[in-house]
């Protein structure tokens, strides 16, 4: 990471919703612990919104909360939790996802909630978490996991990374040094049912040449980490995406790679981010990695 994105903020979208509080601790926390300020971005085309928890805050009815009182939240939210921490703030007129890609532009990292209500409907991601995701030019750690309206880091004291791009290693290395906890690098690996056989001197001889390819493409991916860095691999037969959200159960944060193709315009997520967006217990982060 260049001096020069170190010194970019953490940018934060807020929208009202209680996933969005959620996401605000998350950034000032991430904030604070990277040294940067905080910029909190509330886009809409609406000039209203409801939310049970932004209203509550307010002392206002549900109906009458405006874009302006969302971010009054967001500000008096994060000066609660880090006093100390430098906080800037806007309301953009502009679709949110839009808006928050290209604040992804100047952003060292970009946080978002789930956009949804309740633990059933925060288990599917909102679109514009989605979209972000799936453009934005810097990491974004989607906030998920927690149902009461606060976000908790640091339970498991883990952050999981699932080895398939070089740059969500290093940035999961990069989050663990912080925080002073290990990493678990996962990598999942399959035998194709075309490729077993019935042959007695042949059992078994596919799979294991399928996990030494996972050990090696482990191995590749670790290279150059420091050896100070604690350090756990792991190699899991089966889809990567159903490994890395069972391994979200004893995460803190889930790391995972999405690959930006210059001049490609549609959702630059493949089906393991995708799915861990969808199912992961813990917080998620998407790292992009130009190809």
């Amino acid at each position: 990471m260049s001096a020069t994105s170190m010194d970019l903020p953490v940018v934060v979208g807020v929208d009202g919703s209680e996933p969005s509080l959620r996401a605000v601790d998350w950034a000032a926390d991430e904030a604070v612990g990277r040294g940067v300020s905080l910029r909190i971005v509330n886009a809409c085309l609406w000039e209203r919104y409801e939310g049970a928890a932004l209203a509550h805050d307010l002392g206002a009815p549900a109906t009458r909360v405006l874009p302006q009182d969302v971010v009054r939240v967001a500000l008096r939210r994060a000066g609660t939790r880090h006093p100390d921490l430098k906080v800037t703030s806007e309301v953009i007129f502009e679709e949110p996802e839009y808006a928050l890609v290209k604040e992804s532009r100047n952003a060292s990292l970009l946080v978002t909630g789930t956009r949804g209500r309740g633990a059933v409907t925060e288990a599917l991601l909102g679109s514009v978490s989605l979209t972000v995701a799936g453009h934005a030019h810097c990491p974004v750690i989607v906030v998920r996991g927690s149902h009461d309206n606060q976000a908790r880091s640091g339970r498991h004291r883990r952050i999981v990374v699932g080895v398939g791009e070089k740059a969500a290693v290093g940035f999961a290395v990069e989050e663990a040094e912080r925080r002073g906890v290990p990493v678990e690098a996962i990598r999942a690996w399959r035998c194709p049912a075309h490729e077993s056989t019935d042959h007695p001197l042949l059992v078994g001889e596919p799979a294991r040449l399928h996990e030494e390819q996972a050990v090696e493409t482990l191995d590749a991916a670790l290279r150059g980490v420091s050896a100070d860095a604690g350090l756990d691999r792991r190699t899991v037969e089966g889809p990567a995406g159903e490994v890395l959200v069972a391994a979200s159960h004893h995460a803190d944060l889930l790391v995972v790679g999405a690959r930006r193709r210059p001049r490609h315009f549609g959702l630059q997520l493949g089906r393991v981010a995708h799915r861990v967006l969808h199912h992961s217990t813990c917080p998620v982060a998407i790292v992009p990695e130009q190809v």
